[in-house]
């Protein structure tokens, strides 16, 4: 009995997460354990790269699958002793899939030292477009989804909102959107007694102020306002030092975030324009030149990408590493740091926030966020204000077809007098419609039924292709399913608040299997190549990447989400 009691108690263990490795926290611009030593990533970035379709702005690789690398337990304990001889203690993964069992991997990575942080967005199907950006109700449960997957492990280090959503003045639009799925991940890891962190990786940019530089506007917008809407750790993926290079290399860096208020690292490092890599970086950026400003980084790849970066090779059958002259110098150059245990935590400071940028010409977002996406605004919409509603059943991706679709009739919609403006969101502006947390396919199906009502319910109107479907239950007329929209967006205001945990019967998880690829699918997976911004999945589990549309209404623009 006594046998069978103690099993239990470690059981209980083992089920609720209770940590073996030390939390880590902030303390104003700082990490610290518990013990009050101060905390620093020496990671590398763990995740193979996709098949590549398509570049970023900034002409970097974009996957449009992958495998999750923390689901493959065989992979994990091959690349483990790797991992011990580079003597990292953070991993960064770029993409899971969270129906997937994650135990052995991250039970392995926790026995040998090592944190992971973990984004939680998805190639193509999972996060905030740069072109198109939107916080709905299928992206919020995508994201509680994963942290709800992980939230077990004492090594789960961050949760990264999004990586280089913005790379110019233009896409800062972006950054409510960005701010907002921070603050919501927040409360709702705040809810569940998590202490994990939230952050953000950007890519390089414009240095100088926030007046003239998008990249320290973006900076200073995550960190501003209050603790409940700010991330609380920055990522710069930083690619200056090259070849031998020197710290002249990194003064602007250094500069631009002399007074930030939250802990910075660097999310990626890593040149490869002037091979040799040396890695001679690693003794700055933990060395006394840089510690005040930055927290260590993350080199990038440990896995070979297809455009050139990469440490080690994977044999054909999987089961064997190779690794080259990249990894033993940045072996070489990691297992010389030694941490400077400075500032003490008790001189750390308390935490605070930065003031929030203007706006300027490089930096064009509001300070109003969308508000939390709600699932009863939108299930309310769809039982009881649509007369035509999206359907296809002839394709298995309905990606393009919804965001045309949605362009297209949104456009027509125009020509009657009509307005997509409820579905449509503005970050610069800072306004939001009451339906624009929505999924696509609800914000198409919205746009269809106004577009069918406007024109008397001709039977022509609801064809569109063969995409569109007249429902049975359609409200009475046009003006009962007015009514019953504005009846569902007063009985649910625009609020922020602490997201519900999604269910079997969400419209995001109605029929979607998982959301990602499975581990015994294709070779290749997200090497974060640099962006997760593009596109989301649609309620019922298709692949949606919604394109822009800008339309004129009443003297203004705005653009379609």
């Amino acid at each position: 009995m006594k046998f069978l009691t103690a099993f239990a108690a470690v059981a209980a263990l083992v089920s609720t997460g209770v940590s073996a490795l030390p939390k880590v926290t902030r303390a104003g611009r700082y990490l610290y354990q518990e013990d009050g030593t101060r905390f620093y990533i020496k990671g590398v970035a763990y995740q193979e790269q996709g098949t590549v379709s398509t570049n970023d702005p900034s002409g970097f690789p974009e996957p449009t699958d992958y495998i999750d690398p923390l689901s493959d337990a065989n992979g994990c304990n091959r690349d483990l002793p790797y991992l011990k001889q580079l003597g990292v203690n953070a991993v960064r993964v770029y993409s899971v899939n969270s129906a997937l069992n994650h135990d052995s991997c991250m039970k392995a990575l926790s026995d040998a030292g090592i944190y992971v942080i973990l984004d939680l967005a998805l190639p193509v199907n999972g996060s905030i477009d740069r072109a198109s950006p939107a916080w709905t109700t299928n992206l919020l449960d995508l994201y509680i989804g994963t942290v709800n997957a992980f939230s077990k492990y004492d090594n789960l280090l961050a949760y990264n909102i999004a990586n280089e959503v913005v790379t110019s003045p233009a896409e800062t639009v972006s950054a409510p959107f960005i701010k907002a799925a921070a603050r919501d991940v927040k409360a709702y890891l705040k809810s569940k007694g998590s202490s994990a962190l939230v952050s953000f990786s950007s890519t390089d940019g414009p240095t100088g102020a926030s007046t003239t530089s998008w990249r320290t506007a973006l900076a200073e917008y995550l960190a501003c306002d209050t603790e409940a809407t700010s991330i609380d750790l920055y990522g710069l993926n930083a690619y200056r030092w090259c070849g031998a290079g020197s710290i002249d290399s990194e003064k602007d860096i250094i500069a631009d975030f002399q007074n930030y208020p939250i802990p910075a690292y660097f999310s990626e490092f890593g040149c490869i324009k002037n091979p040799p890599r040396l890695w001679t970086e690693a003794g700055a950026l933990f060395g006394e030149q840089m510690v005040n400003e930055w927290s260590g980084g993350v080199a990038f790849s440990y896995f070979p990408t297809a455009d050139g970066f990469g440490m080690v090779t994977i044999s054909s059958d999987g089961s064997s590493v190779t690794t080259s002259d990249d990894f033993t110098r940045l072996q070489t150059q990691y297992n010389a740091v030694s941490f400077i245990n400075s500032p003490a935590q008790s001189a750390a400071g308390s935490n605070a926030q930065a003031t929030c940028p203007s706006k300027s010409t490089a930096f064009l977002a509001s300070t109003t966020l969308p508000p939390t996406p709600l699932h009863n605004v939108c299930d309310c919409l769809e039982k009881n204000a649509f007369s035509c509603v999206f359907s296809n059943t002839k394709s298995s991706n309905t990606s393009p077809i919804i965001g045309e679709l949605l362009n297209y009739a949104c456009s027509q919609l125009g020509t009657l007098g009509g307005s997509c403006l409820p579905i449509g969101a503005d970050g610069a502006a800072g306004t939001y419609g009451p339906f624009s947390a929505c999924d696509p396919s609800t914000k198409l199906s919205y746009a269809l039924s106004e577009y069918y009502e406007g024109s008397n319910r001709q039977a022509a109107a609801c064809v569109f292709g063969g995409n569109s479907t007249v429902l049975s239950t359609a409200p009475a007329s046009a003006q009962a399913a007015d009514a019953a929209a504005s009846s569902c967006a007063s009985a649910n205001p625009a609020t922020t608040q602490v997201p519900a945990a999604p269910t079997a019967t969400s419209p995001s998880t109605k029929g979607a299997a998982s959301p990602g690829a499975t581990q015994s699918g294709s070779s290749s997976n997200n090497s974060g190549s640099k962006n997760n911004g593009a596109g989301f999945v649609d309620a019922r589990g298709a692949l949606i990447t919604m394109t822009v549309s800008v339309i004129g209404l009443a003297g203004g623009m705005f653009v379609l989400l």
